[in-house]
């Protein structure tokens, strides 16, 4: 073989070796990936919505502003028209009981995914997770209940990050988010169980970043995209009627939670130690527990 032909061969061989490179940790992302399109169905055995009692805000960091706050609210405001359809932020959607219908769209020319859709909700607003590469709107951009959703894969983990989200609030009980409260979502699959871990993380109304985790079941029966549309009605309220709350100190349920399970009012509203396993010690020696329960336990008692 002649000078020239090695020389050849070695310069083929070399680039096919960087071509190797290149790509092996592009199909070694690629193959780490999996399937996030289907319907869900909800387990409903982690962090629901808890909407039971008027004032548990078991769990949650929140601080003073957001303890005053969420002490103000009444839940007759639903009554209200205008408030009727306003709708959850995005983050209902690992809290409220309904399953997930996921589909994804692709590039028809390069191939590859586009977009990821959470589908919507009667009161929750589609979530469409970008994966194109795509930047963050200006910071001033208009705020949603959709928020703005960018994604990225990190290994066989989607991790989506949300922003631009309309002020709402954590539960349905009263604690408040603002408007620059932000979400990251990290979806994980294990056969046919997705759970969602997410981060809630709001420099307004938290002292620390709230976090949620939920499961879903691949289902065989479709989960529709869309709920059924949210049609306002009369529930009794009058044009002109004040909005209902309570004024400051006057909330009657501040101790529900200690009168019927003994929890500890500091844990009820949402002091940030309390979410800690240091906290038990502290409580140990003086917490009563309550009776043990005989008939509809855990839920509110039958009129």
């Amino acid at each position: 073989m002649g000078s020239q032909s090695v020389l050849g061969h070695l310069v083929a061989m070399r680039a096919a070796l960087v071509v190797f490179v290149l790509l092996a940790p592009m199909s070694g992302t690629a193959a780490a990936q999996f399937e996030l399109a289907g319907s869900w169905a909800a387990r409903n055995t982690e962090d629901i919505s808890r909407d039971s009692f008027p004032v548990d805000y078991i769990g949650l960091p929140l601080n003073d502003e957001a303890r005053t706050r969420a002490l103000t609210y009444n839940e007759s405001q639903l009554a209200m028209v205008e408030r009727q359809c306003e709708g959850w932020p995005q983050f209902y959607f690992v809290q409220g009981p309904f399953g997930l219908k996921i589909w994804s769209d692709s590039d028809p020319v390069r191939g590859g995914v586009i977009s990821y859709t959470v589908g919507a909700w009667e009161d929750r607003a589609p979530m469409t997770i970008w994966m194109d590469g795509r930047p963050q709107p200006s910071p001033y951009a208009e705020h949603t209940r959709a928020g703005f959703t960018t994604g990225t894969w990190e290994g066989d983990t989607l991790v989506a990050r949300t922003t631009h989200m309309k002020a709402g609030f954590l539960r349905k009980v009263g604690p408040p988010s603002s408007d620059q409260a932000t979400m990251t979502s990290r979806f994980f699959r294990h056969a046919d169980v997705l759970t969602v871990l997410v981060v809630i993380e709001d420099p307004i109304y938290l002292t620390e970043p709230h976090v949620i985790t939920k499961s879903f079941q691949l289902s065989a029966a479709p989960i529709a995209p869309t709920g059924p549309p949210c049609v306002s009605t009369f529930e009794g309220r009058q044009p002109g009627d004040s909005t209902p709350h309570y004024l400051p100190e006057k909330n009657p349920f501040v101790d529900e939670m200690t009168r019927r399970f003994g929890v500890p009012r500091e844990a009820a509203l949402g002091y940030t130690e309390t979410l800690y396993p240091e906290y038990r010690k502290k409580i140990k020696a003086g917490f009563v527990p309550p009776p043990p329960c005989k008939a509809n336990c855990g839920a509110p008692p039958v009129r």
